[in-house]
Formats: structure tokens, C-alpha cells, sequence
């Protein structure tokens, strides 16, 4: 798996990504580069300097801005071993179930957004789902080496395994409750539907609320990362006046 650009490549160095060999463009003098190759030879990572055409010809999306990382596949967190590390932190739970998630940069922002607000992890379905790939790492700014995502055969029996361990769970949806009066104070988890159909319907029918945020302009949904972090940054709020 190919990782580039200065901030993701410095954040999959200081993180818990495998980092195979790091390839630096020549004859490009930054400190920021410099402070990349020292940090790769300190940890034993082979480094490569080559030609700019070299460079773009491995880079995907050719703004590498001078760093491109060779790492290993990304690994997925357990389902069971996310909600025990959960429990044994000393702040509630906050999850985020992705369902049909299908566009990498939506999920690249959410694992970014999931960073920012400090929560405990993503689920995704192993089907019909992006994964965590190249494109979903780059936009997420290297926030993919820091949160947690797991992987399960069906959202639906998440849902049910959250309720069971005592989690309130919300889908989100337009047609919900306000999101502003929901209770995020407590172990929480709420479900993201995918782009264009949302949460299905026996999503919504296990979900303990179905929440919602204010439409107060004339396009009547919203992207499923920025709904994300609005709901997840409401759980931000209410946890620091409490």
C-alpha cells in the first residue's frame, strides 16, 4: 500500500503503520523531508531518493509533495477487543457505525474527524463497503495510523452486541429527533448511512433513537462525513459541560 504526501507519511512514521521503505524526491531541500528521513533511519526504514519522474510515476494521485511511504496493508481492529478497550478507558465510548459507506474520501474524512474528536473507534461492514485503502489513508491526513477501525460481517449484529453492553445507539437520519436533545453524555454509538440511502430500515428499527441535525437550506441532506463530525462534535460539547 502506497502512502503519501509530508503529513500522512510523518503520521504513518510516528504511528503504528508498518512502514516498508520511504522513498524521498531529490535535489528537494525541506525540513520537513529532512526530518522524515531522519525519523525512517532512526526506526531502521530503508530510504530511497529518486528522480521527481520516479516519484510521480509511483504516486497515485502525483502530490506527493516529495515523500512516499511503502507500508503494509492496513490492519483492522477486533470488534470485541475495540469495545473491551473502550470499556477500560476512563472516558465513555463514542463509536461511529458506518453503513454502505461507499466513497473513500467520505470515509478518509470521517477516520479524520473520528481523530479529532477523540473517539473510540469506526465500524464497517466487510461487504458492500469501502475499506481502508490507499485514497481513504491520504485524505484522512494520517488520522487512518491513529483511530481504531474493525471490521464485521453485519452492522445489524453490532447494533445488537452495542445494546447488550449497555450503549446507546442512534442512526442518523433526516427524519429523526433533534440531534440537540439527544443524550450523548453516556457510552454512545451512532450509525452514518451511506451516500444516497442512508440508514436501512431495520438499521433504524434495532437503534435505540434516530437523530437528526437541522436543514435550514435548500439542499435537504448533508455529506456523510460533515454529518459526522457535526453529530460527533455535539458528543464534544455535551461531554465537556457535564
Amino acid at each position: 500500500m502506497i502512502i503519501e504526501g509530508l503529513n500522512a507519511v510523518s503520521e504513518a512514521l510516528n504511528g503504528d503503520i508498518t512502514v516498508e521503505k520511504l522513498h524521498i524526491q531529490k535535489g528537494v531541500f525541506q525540513d520537513r523531508l529532512n526530518r522524515l528521513v531522519a525519523l525512517a533511519r532512526k526506526k531502521k526504514i530503508r530510504v530511497l531518493f529518486c528522480e521527481k519522474e520516479a516519484m510521480d510515476r509511483l504516486s497515485p494521485s502525483k502530490k506527493h509533495q516529495g515523500a512516499i511511504a511503502m507500508v503494509t496493508d492496513f490492519v483492522y481492529t477486533d470488534f470485541e477487543t475495540m469495545l473491551e478497550d473502550g470499556e477500560g478507558s476512563d472516558k465513555p465510548i463514542l463509536l461511529v457505525l458506518l453503513e454502505g459507506i461507499e466513497d473513500p474520501h467520505n470515509l478518509g474524512a470521517i477516520i479524520r474527524v473520528c481523530d479529532s474528536a477523540g473517539a473510540t473507534g469506526i465500524v464497517i461492514p466487510k461487504h458492500r463497503s469501502v475499506t481502508v485503502n490507499d485514497t481513504v489513508i491520504r485524505t484522512s491526513a494520517g488520522a487512518a495510523a491513529h483511530v481504531a477501525v474493525a471490521k464485521v460481517i453485519n452492522i445489524n449484529d453490532a447494533v445488537r452486541k452495542l445494546k447488550e453492553r449497555g450503549i446507546k445507539v442512534y442512526a442518523a437520519d433526516m427524519d429523526g429527533v433533534s440531534a440537540y436533545g439527544a443524550d450523548f453524555t453516556g457510552d454512545t454509538a451512532i450509525i452514518i448511512g451511506g451516500e444516497g440511502h442512508g440508514v436501512n430500515t431495520l438499521t433504524r428499527k434495532l437503534a435505540d433513537g434516530v437523530i437528526s441535525l437541522p436543514q435550514l437550506g435548500k439542499v435537504n441532506s448533508l455529506n456523510a462525513s460533515v454529518a459526522c463530525g457535526a453529530l460527533l462534535y455535539e458528543a464534544v460539547r455535551q461531554r465537556q459541560i457535564k
